[in-house]
C-alpha cells in the first residue's frame, strides 16, 4: 500500500519521463493540426474537438517538464494558427500557457490513470477557451463570445475524446 494520498506521484516514480520517437511525435502533431484544419469544414460535428490542444496536453503531461511543455505548446499553437485563418500568436500564447501548466500539474500529480487524464483534458480544455477568449478581447478586440456552458460541454466531449488517444499514443512510447 502507497503512503501517498490517490493521485499524488510517488517521489520514485516523479523522474520517469515518457520518451517518443521524434518522428512520431511531428507526425501526430501535424495529423492533429491537418484535422483542426480541414476535418471540421466538411464534417461540421466534429468541429467541437481541439486535436492540437489534446495532443499539447499529452506530450506535456507525459515529459513533465514546464520548459518542454513551453516549447511544445508553442511550437504547436504557432503551426496551427499559421494553418488557420485565425491572428498570427493567439493559439501559440494559449498553447504555450497550457503545455507550462500541463507540464507542472504532472509533476506533482499521477497523470497515469485515466481519470486524472479526463480531469486534466476538462480542465485544459476550460482553460484553453478561457484564455483564447480573454487574450483575443483584450489584446485584439476580437468580437469573441466565451459561453460557459456550451464551453463545458465541448470540455466533457474533447475529455471523453482525451481518454482513449492518451492510450492509443502511450502505444507510441520507446520503451527504455
Amino acid at each position: 500500500m502507497s503512503d501517498f494520498p490517490i493521485g499524488f506521484v510517488d517521489p520514485r516514480k516523479k523522474d520517469r519521463i515518457a520518451r517518443y520517437r521524434w518522428a512520431a511525435v511531428a507526425g501526430i502533431v501535424v495529423a492533429a493540426i491537418l484535422f483542426q484544419v480541414y476535418v471540421p469544414p466538411f464534417f461540421n460535428f466534429l468541429a467541437y474537438l481541439e486535436m492540437p490542444l489534446l495532443v499539447t496536453v499529452y506530450f506535456s503531461i507525459m515529459r513533465r517538464s514546464p520548459t518542454v511543455g513551453v516549447l511544445i505548446g508553442m511550437a504547436i499553437g504557432l503551426a496551427q494558427d499559421s494553418l488557420s485563418s485565425h491572428p498570427l500568436g493567439l493559439f501559440g500564447l494559449v498553447k504555450t500557457l497550457v503545455g507550462y501548466f500541463a507540464a507542472y500539474m504532472a509533476q506533482r500529480f499521477d497523470v497515469q490513470n485515466p481519470w486524472s487524464r479526463l480531469a486534466i483534458a476538462f480542465f485544459f480544455f476550460v482553460f484553453h477557451q478561457f484564455f483564447y477568449w480573454v487574450l483575443g478581447s483584450a489584446l485584439l478586440g476580437l468580437p469573441l463570445s466565451f459561453e460557459i456552458g456550451e464551453v463545458f460541454v465541448m470540455a466533457a466531449l474533447n475529455a471523453a475524446v482525451a481518454v482513449p488517444l492518451y492510450h492509443i499514443l502511450d502505444k507510441l512510447r520507446v520503451s527504455d
